[in-house]
């Protein structure tokens, strides 16, 4: 730490708060411990009485925090990740599009064991809107050595990006609405008020629907004629339940789709099933999508959309974090379903 006058502090970092008094107003900080002294700060530095300065000389093999800042972002960010210019040291990082974020939580984790450095993040597959702040990052203490941040670049290096966001694609769907009493009009369809929804948020489209009765063959020639409209993903409801009218599987596998999962640790939206059709997503919805307002649909389709392909090992893996609270105003994304 060193005392040097204020008309020679450009470029120099604070060693210490400067306080602003205005009698009978104010008292409070007017340039923080850490701030990088520019030109246009002297003059309001000596207005309010600061003729020098305790500042700070960083060796050649240090740091300053928001210097600091800038490359750990720098080494994190993947496509279609921003970052912000470093605010008393921190800076966020925001997601350029409609898309779904994907974190390597294991590199993650090795960043923030370093000593000085924290990394803070959204969770993994967390459907993000452009703009949103999907991480921030700074340093501990006001500097740090070079040494720790190239060995953060280093870790980052081999497993890049740590962070990136995946676009939403615009799918076009199909919807195969199952159930004899819907299809003779006994109950009302409700798919456009309750699945639909859902399906235009990510910015996707329902380019045909088919209303078909509990018949293995109706299903299977509508899932066909889907197919051959160029639907991008085919969503059925209804009819995966053990009762003896519950033929919407049997259909499905007629159509000679490979079964990826049927069944999923996720409630709501046990009774799910995914399989794929000439390479076409098909997702078995259960009856929970007319009842509840978030289930298995609403984690899946985001990461569909995004490009995923889908392992049985991943719908495996939704049982940690897959039980919904069922809140009575529900919050998702912002709660522990699917997290």
């Amino acid at each position: 730490m060193k005392k040097i006058k204020v008309e020679k502090a450009v470029g120099s970092v604070l060693a210490h708060d400067v306080t602003r008094i205005i009698p009978g107003e104010f008292k409070g900080v007017a340039f923080k411990k850490g701030h990088i002294v520019r030109a246009q700060d002297i003059a309001e530095l000596k207005k309010i009485g600061k003729n020098h300065l305790y500042v700070l000389e960083l060796a050649a093999d240090t740091l300053h925090e928001d210097d600091a800042a800038v490359r750990i972002c720098a080494a994190l960010c993947g496509e279609q990740i921003t970052c912000s210019q470093p605010v008393e040291g921190k800076s966020s990082m925001r997601s350029m599009t409609n898309g779904l974020l994907k974190v390597d939580s294991d590199t993650l984790m090795r960043i923030n064991s370093l000593d000085d450095i924290i990394v803070s993040t959204l969770k993994n597959n967390t459907p993000c809107v452009k703009d949103q702040i999907v991480a921030a990052t700074r340093i501990i203490p006001l500097t740090t050595l070079l040494t720790r941040i190239e060995r953060l670049e280093a870790v980052a290096g081999a497993a890049r990006p740590v962070l990136k966001v995946l676009p939403f694609q615009p799918f076009k769907i199909g919807a195969v609405v199952t159930g004899t009493e819907v299809y003779q009009g006994v109950i009302h369809d409700g798919f456009d008020e309750f699945v639909k929804p859902t399906i235009t948020r990510y910015g996707s489209a329902v380019v045909d629907k088919k209303i078909v009765p509990d018949d293995a063959q109706a299903v299977a020639e509508a899932i066909g004629y889907l197919a051959k409209r160029g639907c991008d993903l085919i969503v059925t409801t209804g009819g995966l339940s053990v009762d003896p009218d519950d033929v919407t599987k049997t259909g499905i596998m007629a159509t000679g789709a490979q079964l990826v999962a049927y069944g999923a640790p996720v409630l709501p939206g046990a009774m799910f099933l995914y399989a794929l059709y000439d390479g076409i997503p098909i997702l078995g919805l259960p009856a929970c999508v007319y009842y509840h307002q978030v289930t298995i649909f609403n984690l899946l389709l985001p990461r569909i959309l995004a490009g995923e392909a889908l392992s049985s090992a991943d719908i495996v893996a939704m049982g940690h974090g897959g039980l919904c609270l069922d809140c009575a105003k529900c919050r998702y994304p912002v709660c522990p379903f699917g997290k």
